[in-house]
């Protein structure tokens, strides 16, 4: 049985810094690609990132630049790291994997979601 659980959400100022971290078990993780998506209060869910086997990256236009995906095959996990957030990003943040090898910002591409975890970014 796969299963995804992120940790690492928080409050933070406006401007500050979290690193999210997703453990993945139940599949051999290294083959599969791994995606970071969220959703805000009254909006639909939306990729933030997404990294793929081989670690080819895709990144939403709005966090070019501040966010990093990355992974840690031998730990089973992969991270989001978020520098300058903004009020914008506050978010319930889910981490999940995909079909297959690939980087895919489609979120019907992804198979096992974990729980989620709150980001609250304050002004």
């Amino acid at each position: 049985q796969v299963q995804l659980v992120e940790s690492g959400g928080g409050l933070v100022q406006a401007g500050g810094s979290l690193r999210l971290s997703c453990a993945a078990s139940g599949r051999t993780f290294s083959s599969y690609g791994m995606g970071w998506f969220r959703r805000a209060p009254g909006k639909e869910r939306e990729i933030v990132a997404a990294i793929s086997q081989s670690v080819i990256t895709h990144y939403r236009e709005s966090v070019k630049g501040r966010f990093t995906i990355s992974r840690d095959n031998a730990k089973n996990t992969v991270y989001l790291q978020m520098n300058s957030l903004k009020p914008e990003d506050s978010a319930v943040y889910y981490c999940a994997i995909a079909r297959g090898f690939f980087a895919t910002i489609r979120s019907d591409d992804y198979d096992y979601w974990g729980q989620g975890t709150q980001v609250t970014v304050s002004s």
